[in-house]
């Protein structure tokens, strides 16, 4: 037998998913997170879920993990004091940066500029010149090195980064001064700015290698601790943590470039959404993860996440691949409040957190928090989890009424003000990664999850009119379940700038194939056959003369006949999505990338014994109540566990499990798939899957400014005819589409 065990840590619990390779059996298992050393936490999480499937540990074969360690220690501003070393001539580039202040027009006046990850006073100059095409303009000048190390030593750095001008094109003086820090400052580890981004624009890659720097010590140290607790338990598991790509990448690599880890978190959520909807027949979907604090939020077209070049967190932001996650402070502990001012609500982004807590967890928390107010709607019973935990309505409502009271309305109308607040909140997020790419929506199926995501998901779906609202098994641990079914992944990239008049795709295929063998030799290394690697080439794009580019995906097969012209084609309708508009100029290249990935796991769903649509014996209260509509209305609460496949839920109802929570509202249905996913729809409407290839843009790829008025309609009118179905929820009920479009 093997097993593969996912883990995903969070600010409150570990979550785990251990799961039979053979058999597909699942055993999940929640612990509190020991934030002081968080593999305590995940060794005792190991230990239980072990002792639930009776297994020993050294039986597990795989640890997949995804973890915040890396995000964390920014957020906090606890990862180690870093040195620089750059250029002579070059000291300030950190505190230069960029011109971009957030906050509109007038931000400038309130914004309090962040200080650099190396500070002024840890930034040391060496002289050395490489020139912009690689060639040597003055060799390293070793005196001056050892004169900097020197500095950095005394200052008492714990980690120390080489960023050289236009090292990206050649490295060696890189290296060359990576040797002389070891002589002079032994066991510092250093971090080499052309290995982390071998890529053009001097700050994003100074910042970028910063970053990885400033964040190894902490990594590192978590991740040893890690290998030993296994070894300590006898567990003889490959190791491997979640990139921000949502690929996987074995410890020892991790620990050499964590700040590929900088959204490893959320992108075990997107993973796990991906897999399970997979199993169910969808490719085009909206993710939806939900706790307690913020909620995350993607969209996947065709089976494959959108990922962007850039991750920000907090007030840094480095130039590393990540799955395109937005997230927004509302969560199940999103505090309500009615200002004496302006005597509006308001929800969040302040959060209850897990102490206090919601005022129904009885921990000495009396705001108002998203929970109560879901407990006051009757969409969380009062006992949870077969009995094991109770709910104090009374509390929840006291904590409401300071809601009614300041709008003098009841405590039930106040609960369903802070619900559809919230979900308001969440749905203008859902707004960033469809709208305003480009995309309808409609087009897409919504999948919740997440501890919270359950209980709004279906209200979700009302507001972006996506159909069906997938709520799959365990969706509190789903980010978990991500971890322990994604694959490996690395990437290989070069700054290579050339019109396409300039070039030619042979001669660029020829540069990518390289790339594709020095990003296949570390999954080689990691253990995965070059039979099991799959190629992928991307090449970012722009316009001559504009001063952004994108990332394109290109094939590989019969790239060297027009794989520049088909990639130009798709620059072109991706402008036109995104912008509305194409221009006749002519393409030129920026950067090339080549990506390798391993294959998925072969990890075998658990499909739900067939039953008929008759879910009555799933019932376990028949007399239960929820507020929806302005008014109370007669629910069923289910058993999850007990529904069967080709159940059908109407509503409203209140379906509980170990880890969730799900509501269906009065005018919609659930209906069970063969693999135990809730498919919420409105009554009526039978859910389809969208696992046809999205749709591009009509008309040409190509697009020329005159065609503008007419492009520029598509985000409007996706944008209007959503805003009509949020007005209008009941005529979801209309027939639905046959499939899915991805792309207006």
């Amino acid at each position: 037998m093997s097993y593969r065990l996912g883990c995903d840590v969070g600010g409150t619990f570990t979550d785990l998913l251990l799961i039979n390779e053979a058999t597909g059996e699942t055993y999940r298992q929640k612990t509190p997170s020991t934030p002081a050393d968080q593999s305590v936490g995940v060794m005792s999480g190991i230990l239980q879920v072990c002792k639930d499937a009776g297994i020993d540990p050294s039986e597990i074969t795989e640890f997949m993990h995804g973890t915040t360690v890396a995000t964390n220690a920014v957020l906090e501003g606890k990862g180690a004091v870093v040195g620089l070393v750059v250029t002579d001539g070059y000291k300030q580039v950190l505190q230069i940066a960029r011109s971009f202040v957030p906050g509109g027009l007038a931000g400038w006046i309130i914004w309090n500029k962040p200080l650099p990850l190396a500070l002024l006073e840890n930034t040391v100059e060496v002289k050395e010149r490489i020139g912009a095409r690689g060639d040597v303009v003055r060799e390293v000048n070793e005196a001056s090195v050892r004169e900097a190390v020197e500095k950095l030593k005394a200052n008492n750095v714990q980690a120390i980064t080489v960023s050289l001008i236009n090292s990206f094109a050649n490295g060696d003086h890189e290296k060359r001064v990576r040797t002389i820090i070891h002589d002079v400052f032994p066991g510092v580890p250093v971090t080499l700015s052309h290995e982390v981004l071998p890529e053009m624009f001097e700050y994003e890659r100074t910042q970028t290698a910063v970053a990885n720097s400033y964040v190894r010590p902490t990594v590192g140290k978590y991740l040893r601790n890690l290998e030993k607790t296994f070894a300590d338990s006898k567990m003889k598991a490959k190791y491997k943590v979640l990139r921000s790509d949502g690929g996987l990448m074995a410890f020892g690599n991790a620990a050499d470039q964590p700040v590929a880890l900088m959204m490893s978190g959320p992108a075990g959520g997107v993973a796990g959404a991906l897999w399970v909807s997979r199993q169910s027949g969808f490719k085009n979907l909206l993710t939806f993860d939900m706790g307690g604090t913020s909620t995350d939020v993607a969209l996947i077209e065709n089976g494959e996440p959108q990922l962007r070049r850039e991750t920000r967190v907090g007030d840094v932001t480095v130039r590393a691949s990540s799955l395109d996650v937005r997230t927004v402070g509302a969560g199940g502990g999103s505090i309500a409040r009615v200002p004496e001012l302006t005597k509006a609500l308001r929800v969040g982004p302040e959060s209850a957190g897990a102490v206090p807590g919601p005022a129904c967890y009885g921990k000495g928390g009396t705001e108002p928090a998203v929970t109560d107010a879901n407990v006051v709607l009757g969409h969380l019973p009062p006992s949870l989890i077969g009995g094991a935990m109770k709910l104090d309505v009374e509390a929840s409502r006291n904590a409401c009424k300071k809601v009614g009271d300041g709008l003098n309305i009841s405590v039930e109308e106040a609960a369903e003000g802070i619900v559809k607040i919230v979900n308001e909140n969440m749905f203008g997020a859902l707004r960033l990664v469809s709208i305003e790419q480009g995309y309808d929506p409609r087009d897409f199926a919504l999948v919740a999850f997440g501890g919270a995501g359950p209980l709004h998901a279906n209200a979700l779906g009302k507001l972006t009119g996506s159909w069906p609202v997938i709520i799959p098994p365990g969706p509190g641990v789903l980010c978990a379940y991500g971890d322990a079914t994604t694959r490996a992944r690395n990437e290989s990239s070069q700054t290579y700038v050339r019109r396409f008049g300039e070039t030619s795709s042979k001669e660029v295929a020829g540069i990518l194939k390289g790339l594709a063998k020095t990003a296949a030799e570390a999954l080689t290394k990691e253990g995965i056959p070059a039979k099991e690697q799959t190629v992928i080439y991307e090449i970012d794009l722009r316009y001559t003369g504009q001063g952004f580019s994108v990332p394109i995906q290109c094939k590989v097969e019969g790239f060297e006949k027009d794989g520049l012209s088909q990639a130009g084609k798709n620059f072109d309708a991706f402008h036109t999505r995104q912008f509305t508009f194409a221009l006749d100029a002519e393409h030129e290249i920026v950067n090339l990338r080549a990506v390798v990935v391993g294959e998925y796991p072969n990890v075998k769903a658990i499909r739900v014994p067939k039953g008929t649509a008759d879910a009555s014996k799933a019932v376990i209260d028949k007399k239960h109540t929820i507020w929806s509509g302005g008014k109370r209305q007669s629910a069923k609460i289910y058993d999850r566990a007990k529904l069967r496949a080709g159940n059908v839920i109407q509503g409203p109802a209140v379906v509980t499990e170990f880890d969730s929570t799900t509501v269906i509202l009065p005018d919609c249905m659930g209906t069970v798939d063969h693999v135990g996913c809730i498919l919420i729809t409105p009554k009526g409407m039978k859910p389809k899957t969208n696992a046809a290839p999205a749709k591009p843009a009509k008309g040409k790829a190509a697009a020329t400014k005159k065609s503008a008025p007419k492009k520029a309609a598509t985000k409007k009118a996706a944008a209007k005819k959503t805003a009509t179905k949020a007005k209008a929820p009941a005529k979801a009920k209309a027939k639905p589409k046959s499939k899915a479009k991805g792309r207006r």
